[in-house]
């Protein structure tokens, strides 16, 4: 049987938008497969996610529930999905690159001695073969995985790789409600209490991402940064090199040892294009890039390029976009 598994992230009940983006990507190689898309998911009471991967494509939701899955541990969700996977045997599953997902999946991988594609840009089907392509070399090319073997194919995949499928109100589906052999001691993890950070940032999801560099030359830099974010709705981000300076905290970090986005505008303020930070952005729709350097490797890639000093242009498009906006 072909079907493909995608697994849904949440954290105590809520989704991101996101959390379905797979189950479009899942249906296309299931029918490829002579299978169907299935959803994944595991929590302390779901109804309300299964219902709505349902309503975003999925054919049948395999749902987990009880008390043991109130919190993400990897050891506790690992066991659970492996019992289901024995079970009804996918061929596929597909889970988001986030901590989350790569957690998870590595873990089904380690404890099914099944080998994972991790980080894929892209999945198809070429001469019945299913063909993976990620990333290498900080970016620099593209290299395709074959899995002839093991089963499942586990795989993660980069956020915002495939269009977010269409949620459909209403729309019928099977949900599959499931009790597996898992306890509190047959983890190694006790969750005593969950500290959000203080920086409130989600540059994986965010349309527009202002993002600031060394050319900044100071942190103060990224009030002015903020300033225009904040004016059209975008999130603040930032090379390693800035985080590094102590001028702003990681949260906002962009690159192949920070984030990993795709938004529909990337405008790069003072970044030079090192190959790291290429590496988490380059797939934007559209990057503008500000600086003062004509050499900077970030204008080969750019959709845009201004040569010039940012404090003397991000000012002016400010000023502009105020004009624009009313505000």
């Amino acid at each position: 049987m072909g079907d493909v598994w995608v697994y849904i992230e949440h954290r105590e009940g809520s989704t991101s938008p996101l959390s379905f983006e797979l189950l479009g990507i899942g249906k296309k190689l299931a029918q490829e497969r002579g299978g169907k898309v299935c959803a994944l998911v595991i929590g302390e009471s779901v109804d309300q996610i299964a219902k709505e991967a349902i309503e975003y494509g999925a054919e049948k939701v395999y749902a987990l529930t009880g008390g043991v899955f109130k919190n993400f541990r990897s050891d506790v969700y690992t066991k659970a999905a492996c019992q289901l996977i024995e079970k009804y045997g996918p061929d596929i599953i597909l889970f988001r690159s986030t901590t989350q997902g790569t957690d998870l999946s590595s873990g089904i991988a380690g404890k099914l001695n099944v080998g994972i594609c991790a980080d894929a840009i892209s999945v198809y089907h070429e001469n019945n073969v299913l063909k993976m392509v990620r990333a290498a070399f900080g970016g620099r090319f593209n290299v395709t995985v074959v899995n002839e073997r093991a089963t499942p194919k586990l795989i993660t995949v980069r956020p915002k790789a495939f269009e977010m499928p269409e949620k459909k109100d209403g729309q019928k589906g099977e949900i599959i409600s499931e009790s597996v052999g898992v306890s509190d001691s047959d983890s190694m993890m006790k969750v005593v209490d969950f500290v959000k950070s203080a920086v409130t940032v989600n540059l994986v999801e965010a349309d527009i991402i202002v993002s600031g560099g060394r050319g900044l030359g100071k942190p103060e830099g990224f009030n002015l940064l903020r300033e225009f974010a904040d004016l059209i709705g975008a999130a603040l981000g930032a090379s390693r090199a800035a985080v590094d300076s102590g001028w702003i905290p990681y949260e906002h970090q962009v690159g192949q040892t920070g984030k990993t986005v795709k938004p529909k505008l990337y405008i790069a303020c003072g970044i030079s294009g090192a190959i790291q930070h290429l590496a988490g952005m380059r797939t934007s729709d559209c990057i503008v890039a500000i600086n003062k350097d004509p050499d900077a490797p970030i204008f080969k890639i750019a959709t845009f390029g201004i040569v010039g000093d940012l404090y003397q242009v991000i000012p002016k498009l400010i000023e502009k976009f105020k004009a624009k906006l009313g505000k």
